[in-house]
């Protein structure tokens, strides 16, 4: 099976545009393709985990990938998917990030020797003309194709609006895919099903710019934001690749758990195990489906922190639900400066363990029975406890199959 052929059958694919062209060119490893990442956190998460995998994927079949690293975008935020204004970063903060994500992708993406490519796009951003811009870009945008967007569409129609800051946003990464065109003669871009509009905007001015016959400009739309980045919005992005920030253990505990309607969808989708193998699991279920969590927990934890990392937060997943040894358990350590009036409350715990990304995430756990601390299931949500309480180390269980111990230094 060819690689485009693959894509499609692992459930990859939304939206294409020329996919006879577009099929061509990644078959025979003929693709420049670009995906971009936007520092926004010091570190990447599980929602990019995907376009990370499918890099990888187009790579090894021959094609090159091209990092665009949002160091300019990131300075206005894009307002897809989101309910009001991203947090301004600083320059200093953008920065940082990208260094972060540098020798995260690196895990990945094979960068030596011209394989692939890592760029920013601050290196043509920060130093536009506004009136320049608006003259070889603005001309090519219209208004009301803008607003028709849905990125825009619902942010216009709830409370607060959209900046026009965020409104710019669309000619920026047009302007990207521009700009790497000239450049790396990239032919080919990536991205959720959510960046859709912004990805035709780049198309059209290429097209437009350079006439539709000679741009060999295409897009292709990756099934991101409705299945994949699902994943990431699940924990609230709390799901880090960084394991200072997500342990391995927890990062494996965090694919241990996903529900038993996505574990399969999430084997084909992220692993790189062969599409035969994936098949003949497609008619597992009951205690079966368990053997698929841990195979989807185990891959991708490998696949993030290495094998030998992987083998040690199964092991010690095993000895805890198998055979009761608390002994391997993650620890999380909490200080003087966590404790309001000398005490925390259980959601403070959950959130700072991170078995849930907010106060309200902790409440409907609590009041779903699926909280305990000490071996006693907690039904008060205010619960608190005192530094004696967690200077031995007070273990805290959400669920069936996640623990961790408190303690208090």
């Amino acid at each position: 099976m060819k690689i485009y052929e693959e894509l499609v059958a692992r459930g990859l694919i939304a939206q294409v545009t020329d996919e006879e062209r577009i099929k061509e060119l990644v078959n025979n490893g003929e693709a420049t393709f670009y995906i971009g990442f936007d520092p926004t956190a010091d570190s990447l998460h599980v929602g990019h985990f995907m376009a990370l995998c499918l890099m990888k994927r187009l790579q090894m079949a021959g094609n090159k990938p091209i990092a665009l690293l949002g160091g300019g975008t990131g300075m206005i935020g894009d307002p897809s998917g989101k309910t009001e204004m991203r947090k301004m970063l600083t320059r200093e903060d953008i920065d940082h990030n990208i260094e972060c994500f540098k020798k995260q992708m690196s895990r990945f993406i094979d960068f030596s020797d011209g394989k692939a490519i890592m760029v920013n796009n601050a290196d043509w951003l920060l130093d536009l003309n506004y009136v320049e811009l608006l003259r070889e870009v603005g001309a090519y945008f219209h208004v009301n194709n803008m607003l028709r967007a849905e990125c825009y569409r619902q942010r216009l129609e709830r409370d607060g609006g959209l900046s026009f800051l965020e409104f710019n946003y669309m000619i920026m990464q047009s302007y990207d895919f521009l700009e790497l065109y000239r450049r790396y003669g990239c032919n080919l871009q990536f991205g959720g099903d959510d960046q859709w509009s912004n990805m035709l905007g780049g198309r059209e001015l290429i097209r437009k710019k350079y006439g539709e016959k000679k741009a060999d400009a295409m897009t292709i739309t990756l099934l991101l934001n409705s299945e994949g980045q699902k994943m990431g919005k699940t924990v609230g992005g709390a799901v880090w690749l960084d394991p200072e920030k997500t342990s391995p253990y927890d990062f494996y505990q965090y694919w241990r758990n996903v529900d038993d309607a996505d574990v399969l969808k999430c084997i084909r989708m992220l692993t790189f195990l062969p599409l035969e193998q994936i098949d003949e699991m497609d008619t597992w279920e009951g205690a079966k489906l368990n053997e698929a969590k841990e195979i989807l927990a185990f891959e991708l934890t490998k696949l993030v922190h290495t094998e030998e990392e992987a083998v040690k937060a199964r092991d010690t997943a095993k000895a805890i639900f198998a055979s009761g040894d608390f002994s391997n358990m993650p620890e999380v350590y909490i200080g003087p400066d966590d404790l309001k009036d000398g005490l925390i409350d259980i959601q403070s715990l959950l959130i700072k363990c991170e078995m849930a990304t907010s106060r309200g995430d902790a409440r409907r756990s609590i009041e779903g029975g699926g909280v305990s601390a000490g071996g006693e299931k907690v039904t008060d949500i205010f619960q608190s406890f005192k530094s004696d309480d967690l200077t031995g180390g007070l273990v805290i269980k959400k669920g069936k199959k996640n623990y961790k111990k408190i303690i208090f230094r």
